[in-house]
């Protein structure tokens, strides 16, 4: 309701009733405007106004497809860039998870070979050390058996030494120088 009173408003104050007088009169303002506009237009066509602006729009609708086309190539070019580095960020991706899985299967050969030579080098010294338990057991045995035998020496000196009589020991010494006489005929 609100836009049909001031549609009519509007007409009601329309300049074209605002003039008096026969239409065709240089009187008549609305006569002398439509003359005027009709000179104005005659002006722009006689000066090629509306070829130059066509040119004009023409030039920049140019201007403008040829910025649009170097914007989709340059997009295009983007996108190919993109998509080659988002390959080369695949690419560096995998190569460092085999880095990885190089490096975590080397630690783990690494740890078993560290374990290997920590059970060989744990064998050596239980080894070197058994022999040198054997060692010290025989270096023991030998000093026992070495005592026992100055011992028994020592026991058999005094026996022998209480049992024998001068005329016991002349015999021996006999039988000895005879024994070495013998040996000697022999060679």
């Amino acid at each position: 309701m609100k836009k049909l009173v001031i549609i009519a408003s509007t007409l009601a104050a329309s300049p074209a009733l605002a003039a008096s007088g026969p239409f065709f009169s240089l009187y008549n303002t609305n006569f002398v405007v439509l003359l005027s506009f009709l000179a104005f237009i005659a002006v722009l066509v006689y000066l090629k106004v509306p070829g130059k602006l066509a040119g004009m729009l023409d030039k920049r609708a140019a201007d403008i497809q040829k910025d649009l086309d170097e914007a989709r190539a340059l997009r295009e070019e983007a996108q190919t860039v993109l998509a080659s580095y988002e390959r080369k960020q695949k690419e560096v991706q995998e190569q460092a998870e085999r880095i990885i899985d190089t490096a975590r299967s080397e630690a783990e050969a690494a740890a078993a070979k560290a374990k290997d030579d920590l059970k060989v080098a744990i064998e050596r010294r239980l080894a070197a050390a058994d022999e040198q338990i054997e060692s010290a057991k025989a270096g023991a045995v030998k000093e026992v058996r070495d005592r026992a035998i100055v011992v028994a020496v020592a026991a058999a000196r005094e026996v022998i030494t209480k049992q024998m009589t001068d005329a016991t020991g002349d015999r021996l010494v006999d039988a000895a120088i005879g024994d070495v006489q013998a040996k000697l005929k022999l060679h």
